[in-house]
């Protein structure tokens, strides 16, 4: 590892301005301030769980709806991310983890593929956690995955609530995620493909 693997992006729009600063070497820090407080919640999961080093804020049409920020955080994240990753050389591509919390658990696998695919898996039994909408989460992970080339697939074990099941996906995001991009000493800095390249996304 000789050069720091952090990625930024400001995305905006007529919608939304969005910014997003990743270090995929961090510690954990994170400042979020998205004007979602529920998203800010789960953002945080990922940067504590990941130790990634992250910093979001975005402004936007909140007041129509959460969509277009929660959408465009997404993208701006993924972005980000891929960044970040940049050809990928090193790193041990693939991650799984399982968390539980309390009744939930969910099972994420990922791959740094540069292949973006979503496999989706969540029941949330309600339509809205306090104020945001549930079905914002997959809006969220397929921006996410469309803009950082993430083959993710999310299943749920067990779960009956939507907090608990949400927040134990986001860990089980950050998890397999850190385990996905950390360096594999063996491999010594060579792709990890047979191909002996994996496509960046955007």
């Amino acid at each position: 590892m000789t050069s720091p693997r952090q990625g930024e992006i400001h995305r905006v729009t007529k919608e939304t301005d969005v910014f997003v600063r990743i270090d995929l070497d961090g510690k954990g820090v994170c400042k979020i301030n998205t004007g979602i407080p529920f998203l800010d919640h789960m953002l945080q999961q990922i940067s504590s769980h990941g130790l990634f080093d992250l910093e979001v804020t975005a402004n936007g049409d909140t007041h129509i709806d959460d969509h277009h920020t929660n959408e465009d955080v997404g993208i701006a994240f993924g972005q980000a991310l891929s960044k970040a990753l940049g050809n990928r050389s090193g790193i041990f591509r693939f991650g799984h983890f399982m968390a539980p919390l309390d009744e939930a658990l969910i099972q994420v696998v990922l791959d740094c593929s540069g292949r973006p695919h979503l496999a989706y898996g969540l029941k949330i039994p309600v339509e809205k956690v306090g104020s945001y909408d549930t079905e914002l989460v997959k809006e969220f992970f397929g921006a996410v995955v469309n803009n950082s080339g993430l083959t993710l697939h999310i299943r749920q074990i067990e779960g009956s609530n939507a907090h608990h099941i949400i927040e134990a996906c986001f860990k089980s995001f950050s998890r397999a995620l850190r385990m996905a991009v950390e360096y594999d000493q063996r491999r010594n800095g060579s792709i990890p493909s047979s191909k002996g390249v994996l496509e960046q996304a955007g």
